[in-house]
């Protein structure tokens, strides 16, 4: 089994300790110097570790001064109800969403299962980037049985919110009925997307929102930026 690079060990310490609140945002974080001696190493590998913090965007350097926390990693809760918007503006953040696509195709095996349907039925499918404080921190696709919700593309195109898209599609409550969190490696197009290094670590969810009756109406796979992003479980309505 191959070993975790040395500089990567450290850029998971210093995003540990962002996450944990030991450096608030803004903060200067310790010199090249001071980290090189606390690690046991050279000023390159520290400043490789930094270089990684800084293509995440948890931290930024200004020339002369040091390099300081850009944003912690924003508290996402995972639970019965989940709320992107209401999360993230929870966490203190501005949310957003970008579209990256809206389409019509067959459900595949896994898709008509979770949302009892039959293989090659139509599905509606939203694929985009969610974002924080204009960060990408996931990368999603929420898909929706077409015969039921013919217009929910018209909606999501309006909104880019699957929560009012729902409603004006007469949904008006839905929660998870199920949620499986993976960790994963990011892809070369995922990385692309959440402006990370090709193989650095996310977290792959994969859930089910149904409606009160318990019916499933949305089928959704998200990445998360696993350095940008906290999961937790809360069984209350979020």
């Amino acid at each position: 089994m191959s070993k975790t690079p040395v500089w990567k060990s450290i850029a998971l310490s210093l995003t540990s300790d962002i996450a944990e609140g030991r450096y608030g945002t803004g903060d200067r974080l310790p010199t090249e110097a001071q980290l090189a001696a606390k690690h046991g190493v050279n000023r390159h590998t520290v400043r490789r570790a930094l270089s990684d913090l800084a293509d995440q965007g948890l931290v930024h350097a200004r020339r002369g001064a040091g390099v300081f926390v850009a944003a912690r990693p924003t508290d996402y809760p995972i639970g019965k109800r989940v709320r992107y918007h209401r999360s993230i503006s929870a966490s203190g953040k501005i949310p957003g969403k970008t579209i990256l696509a809206l389409t019509t195709r067959a459900a595949d095996e896994v898709e008509a299962e979770a949302l009892g349907l039959n293989v090659g039925n139509t599905v509606h499918v939203y694929d985009g980037l969610s974002l924080a404080d204009g960060q990408p921190i996931g990368l999603f696709q929420s898909v929706f049985p077409a015969e039921r919700f013919p217009d929910i593309l018209t909606a999501l195109a309006d909104t880019h919110s699957v929560t009012k898209a729902l409603q004006i599609c007469g949904i008006a409550d839905y929660t998870r009925i199920s949620t499986r969190l993976t960790a994963r490696a990011a892809t070369a197009t995922q990385a692309l997307h959440l402006h990370l290094s090709e193989g650095a670590p996310v977290l792959y969810s994969v859930g089910i929102n149904a409606d009160p009756d318990g019916q499933p109406v949305e089928y959704g796979r998200t990445v998360f930026a696993g350095e940008r992003v906290t999961l937790t479980l809360n069984d209350g309505d979020n």
